[in-house]
This record gives C-alpha cells, sequence and structure tokens, in this order.
C-alpha cells in the first residue's frame, strides 16, 4: 500500500513532462497538439504553458522520492488534470491530439486519486512495531 502513492506520482509526473518538449518550438507543439502557433505571442504562451508542465511533473516526480510532499504533489498534479479536464469538456470541438492528451489526463486523474486514496489509507493505519 505504501507503494502506491509513488508509484501514482511517478506515472503522474511523468505525464506532465511530455509537454516539455514543446520548449524546442512550433514543430514539436505542433507534434503534441496538432496546431502549429500562427503568430509569435501564441507561441510565446505555449512555450512557457510547456514549462508550466515541466514544474508540475517535477513537482510530482520530487514528492514521489519525499513522503512529507506527496500530499503537495497530489494536489497540484489533480488540479493541473482536472483544470485541463474541465476546460476540454467545457469548450468541446478539440482534435484527435488534444483527444489524447484528454486520455492521458484521464489516466494520470486515475492514478493521482489512487494514490491520494492509498497515502489517506497509510496515514490512518496505526503504527507497526
Amino acid at each position: 500500500m505504501q507503494k502506491i502513492a509513488p508509484l501514482a506520482l511517478l506515472l503522474a509526473g511523468a505525464i506532465h513532462l511530455i509537454p516539455l518538449l514543446g520548449v524546442f518550438g512550433a514543430a514539436p507543439l505542433a507534434s503534441l497538439y496538432g496546431t502549429t502557433p500562427s503568430e509569435p505571442n501564441t507561441l510565446i504562451l505555449l512555450r512557457h504553458r510547456a514549462v508550466l508542465f515541466g514544474i508540475v511533473g517535477g513537482v510530482c516526480m520530487a514528492a514521489a522520492f519525499k513522503p512529507r510532499y506527496q500530499w503537495l504533489g497530489l494536489t497540484v498534479g489533480a488540479v493541473s488534470v482536472l483544470s485541463f479536464l474541465l476546460l476540454a469538456w467545457s469548450t468541446g470541438g478539440f482534435n484527435t491530439h488534444l483527444q489524447h492528451v484528454v486520455v492521458a489526463d484521464g489516466l494520470a486523474l486515475a492514478c493521482l486519486v489512487a494514490g491520494a486514496l492509498a497515502r489517506a489509507r497509510s496515514e490512518r493505519a496505526p503504527a507497526r512495531i
């Protein structure tokens, strides 16, 4: 049971690190999202988004190895994927590339929920001597 939260954080962290490739410019962004930024402002925003995903992924990955930060990692990861899923659901009409992101974020959310449940259960369990 004690391995579920770290494993969940590693999986969610890995999913969040994938968009970090977008830092390298328009071509990786097009590959990730099926759309090419048409002007510099959009390119800057999407590249910055990639950096932010790298930070979220890094927090999740680090928290996997530091139990006192696991709730932080689980929360940050869950807020990230839930916000994207809610935006995608409320907007609709997204392309196949973003459908893959929706599926990946759904998987990340399932991992994070399982990790949070396992972490909460282990905190309630009596200490063994």
